[in-house]
Formats: structure tokens, C-alpha cells, sequence
């Protein structure tokens, strides 16, 4: 059965404090700017209540989470903005005024929230629908949006639109879980650890730099229009989500904290029987994150199959809050840089020492990043001029980020998905429900694609 939606209010939440003369202006910064024309990232968060029905969601669910919504927001101030970039200004800023809101949905579904909640495969278009859509336009576009989803006698959900360019993904968990608290507390202050620092004068780059990313990014967008110049090089209007055919299945593969030390031990077996036919002796880097991207690099590209000598390549964000001075680690927007190397063949990841090769390159590039990849121009035109055929490996997410604590009073989440990762290249990560050092995987996949990986998946853990 084809699940169906019903859009129940479209209602919009102020700040608590909304009616102070307070206004809020934020320049976009070096990091923003990297992600300012990206797609919205799309989280879906799954609440199980078996008996809530549609009268206790209408007065106690709903009402509860608008009211702490509008308090946190009265914390997150920018949220509620918009994001503008003038006529005589060199970048885009974030701009709240006295009034300004934030979209808030109320649906209704007959999905099966089992099904979307679960760990087997199922159509990737059943996500969709639970996510709100993001405002934009030439002239301005909105932040954040929210849609909050009964799915009567099962539970409900609360879908999230987020624009890149001004949330990366601490931030945005780091809002979640000061609404969740809000909300399970009823206690409109927040603890010291989810108050926000809006300190600009923190991000310390190069001069020039930022001309430089806007440059990459004009570079970018006419290779796209074909040659031509861009009609207007300052719209804010984002690309709509990635288009999803029927045969697109989503799975989420839960690794527990035994399987990935069975998969280090592996590890350790093959670098100690490589070191011993080798006169290499350098030190494989075997933290959780690393294990975990390897094993999901070799299988998703043996899943895809294909020539051996294909282009792969693989891209991951590393958290740069550590750079700054001083160390700011409750910092407001963007403060991430990418690690990734490009131009691979997916041969070298398809025989016997597949996951040690994977290993090895991704240890590699987490133990040489420093400080100067940080402020590296990203090469926007050589992703531009990438062979179609290539297989990119994205991750959205990260295992640190504790997206399980975010209890609003209803107990912890059943599950939380990142909606917006590419179908065919994107997984996103995020820690075990059960928090005992497990690592959780989403992928998107054509079907047949998917099947195959599942098997691999499994399979590669019993070797």
C-alpha cells in the first residue's frame, strides 16, 4: 500500500522574546561560504508511542513543541533569520529582525512507522514526505524549517530542513538537543554546554580567502550552465532535493561495538602480515571512524561492481573547532573542513587487501591533516569536471554527535536518519541507539545495488 499525507497546519514560530527590539546581524563566514549553495541537509527524528492518538498529539505533543521551540529560539536567534546578501555586499549575511519566524507543519500519515523506523530496506520515497520544505529564492532564503508527523497508534516524528550555509552538524545537534531539553524540562534556560557563541572574530582565515571560495563557487556554476555566466551570481535560491526514483531503497546497517573490534583485529592481522613482506613500518591510524568508512568504502564499491579501473574517490568533514583561539566549542555555524582524495580505481579496493588498502588511505589522510587543510580553497571545479561514472563516497554525520540524547520527553528517539544523502554515493553515520560503542550506517541505494551490499556487508564481517 502506498502510504498517503495529510498536511493537518502550517503554522509559523517567533522567538519567545520577539517583541523586544532586538536584531541580529551575522556575515557568513569562511567555512559558511564553502556550503552556502548545497542542498538542505534533511533529518527525520522517529518517536515511538504506541498509544498516542490524535487528540493527544493535537493538545499535549504539538503544543509542547511549539512553546519550547519558540523559547529555544529566543537562544538561536539567527534561526528564525533569513539569509540575505545585498547588492553592495561582497558575501551574504544572516539577518534577524523584531518578528521574524520559522515554519512549523503538522501532518498526519498512514505510513508504517515500523517500516521507516526499522533496520530492513524500504522505498526511500516513504522518507520524503516527513520533511519540510526549505524557502528560497534570488533574494533571501530561510534557515531552518520543521514538520512534526503522527503516525496514529505508532509514534510521530519531527522532520528538520537545515541550510548548509549556516548550520553544520554540531550546530544543528547542539539546537536539537537545547529544544529537547527545553521541552522534556520545561525549563526555558539552557545548561552552559548548549548556550551558542556567535563570536565571528574566532574564525582567523587567511586574507582573501573568502573571495577566493565565491570565486570557486562562480567557477562552479557556470561549468554547470554550460559556459555561460550565471543570470544572477548572488541568488540564494537552493537546489531542490535529489530527484528519487521508485527502485531507490534505504537500509541502515547497525554495527555493534564487538563487530568493529573484530574488523580491527582483522586490521591488525593484515598490516601485521603486510609489515612482515614490506619495509614499511608506519603506524595504521585504527579509531572507530576509520574502521568503520573502510569497511563501507570496499563494499559499497564491490557493491557497485563494474570496470576495475572506474573512478572511486571519498570525502569527509573534519570538526576545526580545536583551531580556534580560544577554543570555542559551543560556536555557532560552520567550522568544518573536508579530507578527500579523488581519482582512485575502484581496483584497489576490490581484491583480498581491499579494507587494508581503504584503511591505510583514510588513516593517511586523517594523520596528515593540519591546520593549513583547513584554509585550502576547496577545488569546486575539479568535482565539476569529475568523469560522470565516478563513485564519490560522502558521509554526512558523525558518530560523535550524540544524536540519540535527544529526548523531548518522550523517551529517546527510535531512530534518526539523515534524509539528504545522495542516492548511489552518500551513507551517513551516527552512534548506536544503545550507546555502547556501536556505529549506525545509512545508505541509499538502487535496489539490486542494495541487495548486494547488504550481502557483502555481512559477509565481510565473518572473514
Amino acid at each position: 500500500m502506498v502510504s498517503s499525507l495529510n498536511i493537518i497546519e502550517v503554522a509559523r514560530v517567533t522567538p519567545s522574546n520577539s517583541d523586544s527590539a532586538e536584531s541580529l546581524s551575522l556575515p557568513l563566514t569562511y567555512f559558511d561560504l564553502i556550503y552556502y549553495k548545497l542542498r538542505a541537509v534533511e533529518r527525520v527524528i522517529f518517536y515511538r508511542i504506541t498509544n498516542v492518538t490524535r487528540p493527544f498529539f493535537d493538545s499535549v505533543i504539538v503544543p509542547n513543541l511549539k512553546t519550547s521551540l519558540s523559547s529555544c529560539l529566543s537562544h538561536y536567534l539567527p534561526l528564525a533569520g533569513k539569509l540575505i546578501w545585498e547588492p553592495l555586499d561582497h558575501k551574504p549575511t544572516i539577518v534577524y529582525s523584531q518578528n521574524d519566524d520559522v515554519s512549523f507543519s503538522v501532518a498526519e500519515t498512514n505510513a508504517d512507522f515500523s517500516s521507516l523506523s526499522g533496520n530492513e530496506p524500504f522505498p526511500s520515497t516513504e522518507l520524503y514526505p516527513l520533511v519540510p520544505a526549505l524557502q528560497s529564492s534570488d533574494d533571501s532564503a530561510s534557515i531552518v524549517s520543521f514538520q512534526v508527523t503522527l503516525f496514529p497508534n505508532q509514534g510521530f516524528c519531527i522532520g528538520v530542513s537545515a541550510h548548509h550555509a549556516v548550520l553544520d552538524g554540531k550546530t544543528t545537534t547542539m539546537f536539537l538537543k537545547s529544544w529537547a531539553h527545553i521541552c522534556k524540562h520545561q525549563d526555558f534556560s539552557l545548561p552552559q554546554d548548549l548556550i551558542p557563541t556567535y563570536d565571528r572574530t574566532v574564525i582567523k582565515s587567511p586574507t582573501d580567502s573568502e573571495n577566493k571560495v565565491l570565486n570557486e563557487w562562480r567557477s562552479f556554476t557556470k561549468i554547470l550552465a554550460g559556459g555561460k555566466e550565471p543570470a544572477n551570481p548572488k541568488s540564494l535560491k537552493l537546489n531542490p532535493s535529489f530527484e528519487i526514483g521508485p527502485d531507490v531503497v534505504r537500509y541502515t546497517l547497525q554495527l555493534t561495538r564487538e563487530d568493529i573490534q573484530t574488523l580491527r583485529e582483522r586490521l591488525k592481522r593484515e598490516v601485521s602480515s603486510s609489515s612482515s613482506s614490506t619495509s614499511s613500518s608506519k603506524e595504521l591510524r585504527l579509531s572507530t571512524f576509520v574502521i568503520v568508512y573502510s569497511y563501507v568504502l570496499v563494499c559499497i564499491i564491490r557493491a557497485r561492481g563494474g570496470e576495475p579501473h572506474r573512478p572511486v574517490g571519498y570525502a569527509f568533514s573534519v570538526d576545526c573547532r580545536s583551531l580556534m583561539n580560544p577554543p570555542t566549542p559551543n560556536y555557532f555555524g560552520n567550522c568544518i573542513a573536508g579530507c578527500s582524495r579523488m581519482m582512485l580505481t575502484a581496483k584497489m579496493f576490490m581484491g583480498e587487501e581491499g579494507l587494508l588498502a581503504a584503511a591505510t588511505m583514510v588513516s593517511d589522510s586523517i594523520e596528515e591533516w593540519d591546520e593549513s587543510f583547513a584554509w585550502k580553497i576547496p577545488d569546486f571545479v575539479a568535482y565539476a569536471t569529475l568523469p560522470l561514472e565516478t563513485q564519490l563516497i560522502l558521509v554526512s554525520g558523525s558518530n560523535r554527535f550524540g544524536v540519540y540524547e535527544l529526548d523531548f520527553g518522550w523517551g529517546r528517539p527510535d531512530k534518526v536518519m539523515v534524509v539528504s544523502i545522495s542516492p548511489g554515493n552518500g551513507i551517513s553515520m551516527a552512534e548506536s541507539r544503545d550507546q555502547n560503542g556501536g556505529v549506525e550506517i545509512g545508505f541509499s541505494l538502487k535496489k539490486h545495488e542494495m541487495d548486494t551490499l547488504i550481502d557483502l556487508l555481512h559477509c565481510e564481517l565473518t572473514i
